[in-house]
């Protein structure tokens, strides 16, 4: 199994934007502090939100992403686990997501996204600014990130299980652990 420091090198050798290694910390915080809650292997969970999109700036379109990334995940020695649970993040694969690490994933991606969104739209520009009220208020306006899918996130926390609240802030505070990084 390869180590979260070969992860993150994979991740900065496929992705040069610095938005989307941004989006990968968010995503890879979020699937840290759900690790921790649930008694699952943090490094592992880490190391599948860190990577989750990491081929998506080279192959980004819906016939590539994330199937390219995933044969070169497997080529690189990452467990079957981490490439379907990757693979499912993605609604239009067809992969189920049937391990709790697969539903945490899709969960937290768009929502991660949206929650930065948020926080860029504040008037300091932190996470320390963003509520779950103001995320809920921002979800109910379709012309805001628009790119972001919304019902990803209300499906996410519904196959979850956890109320919409609660997983936002949830998601909120394990993308404050690491503001700096994020730069919010």
């Amino acid at each position: 199994m390869p180590t979260y420091e070969d992860a993150l090198k994979l991740l900065f050798e496929y992705t040069e934007s610095e938005n989307l290694r941004k989006h990968a910390f968010a995503v890879e915080s979020a699937m840290r502090a759900y690790a921790k809650k649930f008694g699952e292997d943090e490094e592992k969970w880490a190391i599948v939100g860190l990577l989750h999109d990491f081929d998506y700036e080279k192959f980004p379109t819906p016939d590539q992403h994330p199937w390219v990334g995933s044969k070169i995940l497997e080529e690189r020695g990452y467990p079957e686990d981490i490439r379907k649970a990757i693979l499912g993040h993605a609604n239009y694969t067809g992969i189920p997501r049937d391990t709790l690490m697969a539903k945490v994933l899709y969960a937290c991606d768009e929502l991660c996204g949206f929650i930065t969104a948020v926080a860029l739209v504040r008037p300091n520009k932190k996470l320390d600014e963003v509520t779950v009220e103001s995320v809920k208020k921002k979800l109910k306006d379709k012309a805001f990130a628009r790119s972001v899918n919304r019902e990803d996130i209300y499906k996410g926390a519904e196959e979850l299980g956890v109320p919409l609240d609660e997983h936002i802030q949830f998601v909120i505070d394990a993308m404050k652990s690491i503001a700096d990084k994020l730069g919010l």
